[in-house]
């Protein structure tokens, strides 16, 4: 998926260069305020500290989630607010996830976990030109978001409806085999960002800068129903994000 993501952002990059002469780019004029609105897609790489996380899972005989960080999707885009020179508004929303998978000869069970990360908010940046077509953009995105760990336990294979121990076979009376359980954590997300922005053409643009996740005030929930405490503040979403972008609109 990396290298997809990384052939497609070079093949827009290429053939916009071989129209840069058909389509000339309007000036800019370094005084001149800002004008125009954009949108596109946004993936990125958040690097968060699973150890916490790792810790329990490990604990519970199964397998730690990779330390390496998270592939993350999203779309972002904005539009300028003319009430102040060079000042934009807009939204953000990213996601991804990591897991991992531990199976037993003794219990003849697969354990997995799965681990999301996401958040989105709205956006406000402030954009400096720097020479023609190449702006920064210093800002923040404030909104919410949260983690999600879930566990699911099963023998694989074909299930039976009224077999023991899977789907209804004597459920609730006793634990099934085969069982998933979801803990959720939501969380108020601050991002401070800068980006650099190359306007390729006058309606495509290209993106490339990094952030850092604050996630802070979380509330857990077990199932989406029962609350869960005694979850230590290390578990949270925090850490240096990278991130593109193609984005579409007017530069």
């Amino acid at each position: 998926m990396k290298k997809l993501l990384i052939l497609i952002i070079a093949a827009a990059f290429v053939s916009s260069l071989a129209f840069t002469q058909e389509e000339p780019i309007p000036p800019k004029r370094a005084k001149a305020p800002k004008v125009g609105l954009f949108g596109g897609f946004t993936p990125g790489w958040l690097s968060i500290d699973v150890a916490p996380v790792n810790e329990f899972l490990t604990g519970a005989g199964m397998l730690p989630l990779k330390d390496n960080g998270v592939f993350m999707y999203g779309g972002a885009g904005a539009i300028y607010i003319m009430v102040v020179k060079n000042l934009r508004v807009g939204g953000m929303g990213m996601g991804g996830s990591i897991s991992s998978s531990t199976y037993s000869d003794v219990t003849k069970l697969r354990r997995d976990a799965t681990l999301g990360v996401g958040f989105g908010g709205v956006t406000l940046e402030y954009v400096i030109p720097i020479v023609e077509r190449f702006d920064c953009a210093v800002g923040t995105m404030l909104g919410g978001g949260g983690l999600t760990l879930t566990l699911r336990q099963n023998q694989g294979g074909t299930n039976t409806w009224q077999s023991e121990g899977q789907v209804l076979g004597n459920w609730p009376t006793t634990q099934p085999i085969n069982m998933t359980r979801t803990l959720d954590g939501s969380f108020f997300v601050i991002t401070p960002s800068v980006n650099f922005e190359y306007a390729v053409l006058g309606w495509l643009g290209l993106r490339l800068g990094a952030s850092y996740v604050f996630m802070v005030a979380p509330t857990w929930k077990v199932d989406n129903e029962y609350d869960l405490i005694g979850v230590p503040s290390s578990v949270k979403g925090n850490g240096i994000m990278v991130n593109a972008g193609i984005l579409v609109g007017t530069f």
